[in-house]
Parts: C-alpha cells; sequence; structure tokens
C-alpha cells in the first residue's frame, strides 16, 4: 500500500483544526500536522489574490485520497479547497507502516 501526504490550506487554525480532526477521527488520515500560518498569493475570478491562510498536513493512504478529499471539500468553508495529494518514496518503514495501520 502506498503512503501519501495530502496538502491543504484552509483560511484559520480553527478550520485546519477541525478538518484535521474530523479526516484522523473517520481514520481517513492517521496523522494531521497543523503547519502554521502562511501567506498564499493566487489569482481568483480574475483578481490578484493576498491571503493568510493555514497549511494543514494530512498523512493517509493511496486508497484513501479520494475520501478523504470529499470530506475535506464536504467541510472546507472555501468553494475551491486546496487539496494536493503526494507520494511518499521513501523514509521510516515503521512509521510508513503505522500511517497504513492506523487508516485500516
Amino acid at each position: 500500500m502506498q503512503a501519501m501526504l495530502l496538502y491543504v490550506t484552509a483560511g484559520s487554525r480553527d478550520e485546519a483544526l477541525r478538518l484535521g480532526r474530523a479526516v484522523v477521527e473517520k481514520r481517513l488520515a492517521a496523522c494531521a500536522n497543523i503547519v502554521g500560518e502562511t501567506t498564499s498569493i493566487y489569482r481568483w475570478e480574475g483578481e490578484l489574490q493576498e491571503d493568510a491562510e493555514v497549511a494543514l498536513i494530512l498523512k493517509t493512504r493511496a486508497a484513501l485520497v479520494d475520501d478523504a478529499t470529499a470530506e475535506i471539500k464536504r467541510l472546507h468553508s472555501y468553494d475551491c479547497p486546496c487539496v494536493v495529494a503526494l507520494p511518499i518514496d521513501g523514509g521510516n518503514d515503521e512509521f510508513l507502516n503505522w500511517i497504513i495501520n492506523e487508516t485500516s
């Protein structure tokens, strides 16, 4: 089974905490890390935007990416939330197995 990271941004720390708790409680992710405030610069509806956001990193497995993404989209305050899946290609095998076990 392939372990994955989900990178998510949220509008506030409270929202990131709520999203992280929800996916971990449902075993859609083994762990959620609230990384902290970041500044995002992007185009939205044709206008350049600059906003404070909070980064959230979730550890999960490939088979759960779609379900975790759907849950985040359901709970998120944004119309089009950032949810990006990144494969984990190596690391501590014991930790990677823990991710798989906690999401099984």
